[in-house]
């Protein structure tokens, strides 16, 4: 623990105490995304973290905890656990309203620490990093460096998949129709849900066959230790009721995958694949939208496509979101 203050402390957590602070909810931190939740940086750990230590920082005041940042350093710079190729967007995990206490708290600690600066990859336009950290420059000593890199999509779901149908173009509604009447004359369709610990080891390894059978690029991406990283994933991840894997099946074959994350309100469809010998009946497209119709079914208020430009999010009604990267320089 490093004093900043009698009242203002930090206290350094490890990946299995950050559970502790995670589940047991005695302080009112708000987690923003699951690429900040404890068992998403742990998996990261896992397949990624060989080499490195983690300095998981968590502020507080008095003994209440107010924020929490989960980094790494190395030398002077101070990183987020995780990196751009699997985490879409992070943030700081902070108590709603403390921002303005945070901040100082977690700087004087990290200067202490010999970090000049963060590297905080891809951060959402209206993240509490960039809503607060921009305009507290003076005050903290800092510069707040960051410019556009892309955007990540989502839409906010109505109640009922009917209204969501409403939601979009005449022709995209006809199309969706069209595509789904065509799958089901095919055979007999399911579409099945995978979400309890004990059937998710199987589940995933159909999950990657799909996801590497898909594109060259993605059975490049998905080497030995991508694939252990998604193994320790799904695990983690459905141990805390996290997961939800869709399976798209034709005639019991299973013909797309769905890899979602289910957190508060929301659905973070976070990777897909699926067959290529069935691409004439537009089953990777429409494992997308059934999982969204679930996600209605299920009373979710959003579902996050997460980054990426692809032209299926607008067809189906996606807002686009600015995505920045982002670095901080520590003045001393």
């Amino acid at each position: 623990m490093t004093k900043t203050e009698t009242s203002r402390t930090v206290t350094l957590e490890s990946l299995d105490g950050l559970y502790d602070v995670w589940q047991r909810g005695r302080y009112p931190l708000q987690w923003d995304c699951p690429f900040v939740l404890p068992p998403f940086l742990k998996a990261w750990w896992s397949a990624f973290g060989e080499g490195l230590a983690p300095h998981i920082c968590v502020a507080r005041q008095g003994a209440e905890a107010i924020g929490m940042a989960p980094l790494y350093i190395q030398g002077s710079v101070a990183r987020f656990i995780g990196d751009t190729n699997v985490c879409d967007y992070q943030d700081f995990v902070m108590s709603p309203g403390r921002e303005r206490d945070f901040f100082p708290i977690l700087f004087e600690h990290l200067r202490l620490e010999g970090v000049t600066e963060l590297v905080l990859g891809h951060v959402r336009g209206e993240s509490r990093t960039l809503s607060f950290l921009a305009g507290m420059e003076e005050s903290l000593d800092c510069r707040v460096l960051y410019e556009k890199w892309g955007t990540s999509w989502e839409i906010e779901l109505p109640s009922t998949w009917n209204e969501f149908l409403n939601m979009l173009t005449g022709k995209e509604r006809h199309e969706i129709r069209r595509k789904l009447r065509r799958l089901h004359e095919a055979g007999n369709i399911t579409y099945r849900k995978v979400e309890e610990k004990g059937a998710v080891t199987e589940a995933l390894e159909t999950f990657l066959a799909l996801f590497s059978s898909n594109r060259p690029d993605k059975a490049s991406f998905m080497d030995h230790q991508m694939s252990h990283f998604f193994r320790s994933l799904a695990r983690a991840m459905a141990e805390v009721k996290i997961l939800n894997l869709f399976f798209l099946e034709l005639d019991a074959t299973p013909v797309a995958a769905v890899m979602c994350f289910n957190h508060n309100a929301a659905t973070y469809l976070y990777n897909n694949g699926y067959d290529q010998r069935y691409a004439p009946l537009s089953v990777g497209l429409l494992s997308k939208v059934l999982s969204i119709r679930q996600s209605i079914r299920s009373g979710k208020k959003r579902y996050d496509f997460l980054k990426g430009n692809e032209d299926y999010k607008r067809r189906l009604g996606a807002e686009s979101i600015p995505l920045y990267e982002c670095r901080v320089k520590l003045k001393r």
